[in-house]
């Protein structure tokens, strides 16, 4: 009996202007990054808009590909990689994201992040993450290595770019859809 299990990676444009104005500087297709526990990406977090109406109110978000945010962009564009991972760092992960869900309210997006990964600096403050990067610090405090780089500069880019992952699905995000393992 194996301990592998999987973990998704969500890259996804949602074609808004902060997305538009990042991807002026990155000229990558997708900008933003969340991390999954399963397929059907019903457990989906990452740092984003608290509102979707409101791209200045940001910080630790549950995100749902039904509503919110998603919903309000219709035409977003996503590519979705699996990671194999062990159940042990399964529960690491989940560990440090119940961290995040336990202190959500004092989590905030870390704008200036955005703009050091643009210097190739890394620009931390406390409780304060950009997308990519909790994604990378979820995985690292986990124990999972992706990069020789630290989380404040990892971009949503960088897992299109990582050997380690899996391509599941490329398209538009409300097309997803599971298929039975067969």
């Amino acid at each position: 009996m194996t301990d592998e299990r999987s973990i998704y990676i969500l890259l996804t444009n949602t074609g808004t202007l902060f997305t538009r104005v990042i991807q002026t500087y990155t000229k990558a297709p997708y900008n933003h990054a969340s991390i999954s526990f399963d397929r059907e990406l019903t457990e989906l977090y990452s740092f984003g808009r608290k509102h979707p109406s409101n791209p200045l109110s940001g910080g630790f978000v549950k995100e749902d590909i039904q509503t919110g945010t998603y919903s309000k962009y219709p035409n977003t564009t996503c590519v979705i990689y699996e990671l194999q991972v062990t159940e042990r760092e399964v529960e690491k992960m989940k560990r440090v994201l119940h961290i995040f869900i336990r202190s959500r309210q004092k989590y905030m997006y870390n704008l200036l992040g955005v703009l050091g990964i643009t210097l190739k600096e890394q620009v931390e403050f406390s409780n304060s993450y950009f997308c990519s990067q909790f994604v990378a610090e979820i995985l690292q405090r986990s124990g999972i290595k992706l990069w020789n780089k630290l989380p404040a500069l990892v971009t949503p880019d960088d897992f299109r770019q990582c050997e380690q992952l899996k391509l599941v699905y490329e398209g538009r995000l409300r097309e997803y859809q599971v298929k039975p393992d067969g």
